[in-house]
């Protein structure tokens, strides 16, 4: 571009008092392709006005979880679970992002215990003492997408599910802690997978995060157990998920395609566990946009 047209990004500034230091550093650095280093394309940095309507995604994303942690109890069924959150982004002028998403029916996932993820809320299943589940919410607001899920105990839970709930969170913390501009994906992964790792867990690595913001599932893939110095370049203005997925078991998952086609089980059925956050690369670390 020449110096004196409008950026690239969309932000309406001279591309030289935007983008032009940027794309010089990047094209400054030497990419390793036996690593799979590669640069980010520009339709995935978010110039100040995307991350502020991914922000406002975030805050009634936030707000959905929220309303979810006081339902949580057993005996409650995953519909209802699954009806408030629908109504709760409706009603503060959004759309669930998970509604009709390549045919999936419900405005949230529901994954409970052996559940790894998509799980599907439904009016015959109710919440039990001792279970663990994890509610995934996706709120879409004028056209900006923000994800996330939690992990929820239902009632006295087993110490080893308190566990893997625990170590879990702290899997999703490390690699957040590693997401840093001018840093590599694959250093999330290597965070996740090393904490899960050292406690004898197994990362599931078929299903990951993603780049999120301007539509639902965006470059890069973030593996969950990769190697430090691989995969796309994270640069300021990046946004993606998160979400490692930690099984008590092996790593090895099943999508159920006699029954409802989406529900990802372990394949040894002993528990897993996922906690989800979108962020935002920023100049000196991440920013979390929605928990």
């Amino acid at each position: 571009m020449q110096r004196n047209e409008l950026c690239w990004c969309g932000s309406g500034k001279k591309y030289k008092k935007c983008h032009a230091d940027y794309d010089e550093r990047i094209s400054e650095l030497k990419f390793d392709v036996f690593k799979g280093q590669v640069r980010p394309p520009h339709k995935l940095i978010n110039n100040a006005r995307d991350i502020a309507g991914i922000r406002a995604a975030g805050v009634i994303n936030d707000g959905a979880l929220d309303l979810v942690d006081t339902l949580v109890k057993p005996g409650i069924t995953t519909a209802a679970i699954d009806q408030a959150v629908h109504d709760y982004i409706v009603e503060h002028g959004a759309v669930p992002g998970d509604l009709n998403y390549q045919g999936f029916p419900k405005s949230c996932c529901t994954s409970i215990n052996d559940i790894v993820c998509h799980g599907i809320p439904s009016a015959k299943v109710k919440l039990k003492e001792g279970d663990i589940v994890n509610v995934d919410v996706t709120t879409v607001l004028d056209g900006y997408y923000a994800d996330a899920s939690r992990m929820y105990m239902v009632g006295e839970v087993s110490p080893a599910a308190e566990r893997l709930v625990r170590v879990t969170r702290e899997c999703m913390e490390a690699g957040i802690a590693a997401a840093k501009p001018w840093h590599f994906v694959g250093d999330i992964g290597a965070a996740c997978g090393a904490h899960a790792h050292e406690n004898g867990y197994g990362v599931v690595t078929d299903l990951g995060g993603h780049g999120v913001g301007k539509g639902y599932h965006l470059e890069p893939f973030v593996s969950h157990d990769a190697t430090a110095g691989t995969g796309m370049l994270l640069v300021p203005g990046m946004t993606l998920t998160v979400e490692p997925m930690i099984n008590e078991g092996t790593w090895k998952t099943y999508t159920d395609k006699t029954g409802d086609g989406w529900t990802v089980r372990t394949k040894d059925h002993k528990l897993s566990a996922q906690w989800e956050k979108t962020i935002l690369i920023t100049e000196t670390g991440s920013e979390v946009l929605s928990s």
